[in-house]
C-alpha cells in the first residue's frame, strides 16, 4: 500500500482519470451530509414514529403513529415538486424563495449552490456535493417540523384533514421560515443565527402546533383526564433514537464534516444530557420520585435548546444552557401550564409548546447571549457577530436581532396556521366525531396496536367471545355485579 502512492501517485479512490467525477466533489463531505440526513430521517421514521406510537393511550397508537409516517412521505413529494425551490431556491421576495421542481438527473448531479446565500460579507454557498445530497439534507428537516408539529394534536384530529393541512402548511408556513433564515432571505442576510432549525424547526412547531391544537379542539374529557403510555419502554427506545439522530441534526449543518460540525456534535450532547439531569432532580425534589417520561421531557428541551447554537458557543455555555432548558420548560410545563387560564383552555397533548416553542425560544435568544465571536464568523451570513456575554454594543446588537428573529416566526407561524385550518375546516371537520373519538385505531383505521382488546374498543362477540362475558379469570366484579354474574349488554365502550 504504501508503494502505491510513493512518487506523487494518486490512490485509485481519489483517481479520476474515468472523468466520472467532477473536481468539486468531496467524497467526505458527501459521504457525511447524505449520512447526516438520514440519521435526521431516522428521528422521525422509526424514531418519533415509535415515541408517537408507545407514548399516548392503546387505542390511539395507530392513529399517531400514522401521523407522522404520513407527514414524511407526503414532504418529501412536495419537497422536490416545489417546496425545496421556495425554501432554497431564487428569491422571489425577501421572505420566499420562487417555487419549482429540483427532480431532473442534469439538476441533482450539479453542485449544490444556494443561489440567494450571498451577502456583503460572505460568498453564496457551494458545499462540495451534488444538489441531490442537499435536498434530501433539507427535506428530512421540512418532514420533522410537521412531525412534532402533530404532536400537539395527537388524539382528535380527523385524519383526512391532517393530509390535507400538511401541504399547506409546509407551502405557507415551512418555506417562509426556511428562506427567511436559512435560504438567503431577509433575516439570514441581516444575521440572525439559527444554526440547525432552533427558530426554523422547534419554534415554528410548537407555535403552529399550539395554534392548530386550539382550532381543532379538545381530545374527550376522559382522554384529557388519564392518557397513559402503553408502552413506556418503547418510547424510550423512539427517544434514543431521537437523541443519537440529532447528530446528524446539528453536525449536518455546517455542510461539511469539519471542525464546526464536531462541535456541534458534542456541543449537543452536552446539553441535553443536563437538561435530562436538571429535569429528573427538579422532579425528585417537587414530586418525590425521578420520571422516565419526565426525563424523555428534559433530553427533547436540552435538544431543542442547543440546536440554534450548537455550533457557534463553546462546551461551558452549552452546559449552562443545559440548566436553562432543564429548568423554564419545566417550571412552565409542571407549574404555570396548571395556573394558566388560557395554558389550559387548549389541549396541547404532549406538550409541544413547552418543549419546542419555549425551548426554542430559549434557545435563541440565549444564542445572542453565548454566541462566541470565532465559531460565529465560521457560521454567520455577517462577519464579527458576536453575542452580548462578549460585551459591546455588538452583543447586545445580536442579542435584538434574535429577539426580532423569533417574533418574526411567532407572529407568521399564529397568523399562517390560522388562515389555513379555517380553509380547511370549511370542507372537512378537523377534529373526529364523537363516536371515533370514543373508540380511536379501530374506528378511524380499522386497525389497532395491539391483539388486546380493550380501552377504546366495542365489544364484538364474534372478536371476543361470549356475550355472557365476565372477569371470574381475574377475581374481579364487572360492573358492580357478582363474580360470574352475565353483563347486561354485549357492546361496551371501554
Amino acid at each position: 500500500m504504501a508503494d502505491a502512492t510513493q512518487g506523487g501517485a494518486v490512490p485509485s479512490a481519489y483517481n479520476n482519470t474515468g472523468g466520472t467525477l467532477p473536481d468539486w466533489l468531496n467524497k467526505g463531505d458527501n459521504a457525511w451530509q447524505m449520512t447526516a440526513a438520514t440519521l435526521v430521517g431516522m428521528q422521525s421514521v422509526p424514531g418519533l414514529v415509535i415515541l408517537y406510537g408507545s407514548v399516548v393511550k392503546k387505542k390511539w397508537a395507530i392513529n399517531s403513529a400514522f401521523m407522522a409516517f404520513y407527514a414524511f412521505a407526503a414532504v418529501l413529494i412536495c419537497w422536490v415538486i416545489w417546496a425545496y425551490k421556495m425554501s432554497f431556491g431564487e428569491k422571489l421576495i425577501p421572505i420566499w424563495g420562487k417555487a419549482g421542481t429540483v427532480w431532473g438527473y442534469k439538476t441533482m448531479q450539479a453542485q449544490a449552490m444556494l443561489p440567494s446565500t450571498q451577502t456583503a460579507d460572505v460568498a453564496m454557498a457551494t458545499p462540495f456535493y451534488p444538489l441531490a445530497t442537499m435536498i434530501y439534507f433539507q427535506f428530512v428537516f421540512a418532514a420533522i417540523c410537521l412531525i412534532l408539529l402533530a404532536g400537539a394534536l395527537l388524539g382528535r384530529m380527523n385524519f383526512i384533514a391532517w393530509m390535507v393541512f400538511v401541504p399547506l402548511w409546509l407551502t405557507f408556513s415551512y418555506t417562509i421560515g426556511a428562506f427567511a433564515l436559512w435560504g438567503g432571505g431577509c433575516l439570514f442576510q441581516w444575521g440572525v443565527i439559527d444554526y440547525s432549525g432552533g427558530y426554523v424547526i422547534h419554534l415554528s412547531a410548537g407555535v403552529a402546533g399550539f395554534t392548530a391544537a386550539f382550532w381543532v379542539g379538545p381530545r374527550l374529557t376522559k382522554d384529557r383526564e388519564r392518557f397513559p403510555p402503553n408502552n413506556i419502554l418503547l418510547m424510550l427506545a423512539g427517544a434514543g433514537l431521537l437523541w443519537l439522530g440529532w447528530a446528524g441534526f446539528n453536525g449536518g449543518d455546517p455542510y461539511a464534516a469539519n471542525i464546526d460540525s464536531s462541535i456541534a456534535v458534542i456541543n449537543t450532547n452536552i446539553c441535553a444530557a443536563m437538561s435530562l439531569l436538571v429535569w429528573t432532580v427538579l422532579d425528585v425534589i417537587f414530586f418525590g420520585k425521578p420520571s422516565v417520561i419526565g426525563a424523555v421531557q428534559g433530553m427533547i428541551t436540552g435538544l431543542v435548546v442547543i440546536t440554534p447554537a450548537a455550533g457557534v458557543v463553546q462546551g461551558w455555555a452549552s452546559m449552562i444552557m443545559g440548566i436553562v432548558a432543564g429548568s423554564i420548560p419545566w417550571y412552565t410545563m409542571m407549574v404555570f401550564h396548571k395556573r394558566s387560564w388560557v395554558l389550559k383552555q387548549v389541549d396541547d397533548t404532549l406538550g409541544v409548546f413547552h418543549t419546542h416553542a419555549v425551548a426554542g425560544f430559549l434557545g435563541g435568544i440565549l444564542t445572542g447571549l453565548f454566541a462566541e465571536p470565532t465559531l460565529a464568523n465560521y457560521f454567520v451570513a455577517r462577519l464579527d457577530e458576536q453575542g452580548s456575554f462578549y460585551g459591546g454594543h455588538v452583543g447586545g446588537r445580536q442579542f435584538a436581532k434574535q429577539l426580532v428573529g423569533a417574533l418574526f416566526i411567532i407572529g407568521w407561524n399564529i397568523a399562517v396556521t390560522s388562515i389555513i385550518l379555517n380553509i380547511i375546516r370549511l370542507v372537512i371537520p378537523l377534529r373526529m366525531s364523537e363516536e371515533d373519538l370514543i373508540t380511536g385505531d379501530d374506528a378511524v383505521h380499522g386497525e389497532e396496536a395491539y391483539a388486546l382488546w380493550g380501552d377504546g374498543e366495542k365489544f364484538d362477540i364474534t372478536k371476543h367471545g361470549s356475550s355472557e362475558y365476565d372477569d371470574t379469570q381475574h377475581g374481579l366484579s364487572n360492573n358492580g355485579l357478582t363474580v360470574g354474574q352475565a353483563a347486561p349488554a354485549p357492546a361496551v365502550d371501554l
